[in-house]
């Protein structure tokens, strides 16, 4: 999902991440995906899979799994 947000010029895009667990798995994420050029706010919640990423402009894909990757996770796709 890829959406305008209230902000002008922002875009939100919902990411199903696999294999987080708890906080710690949350907090390795969001660390990664913000490191992305861009990327404003990122909100990770393991209990549903689903990373929220608001940005300044929509993201590269690959950068945003690359960054998962990096975690030590896995991105499913958008969700």
């Amino acid at each position: 999902m890829t959406a305008q947000t209230d902000t002008p010029g922002s875009v939100t895009t919902v990411y199903k991440v696999t294999g987080m667990s708890c906080g710690h798995c949350e907090g390795s994420v969001s660390g990664e995906i913000s490191q992305i050029p861009g990327v404003t706010s990122v909100k990770a919640v393991a209990s549903t899979g689903e990373v929220t990423v608001v940005s300044t402009a929509a993201l590269d894909d690959e950068a945003v799994r690359a960054a998962v990757d990096e975690a030590g996770f896995e991105l499913a796709g958008r969700a």
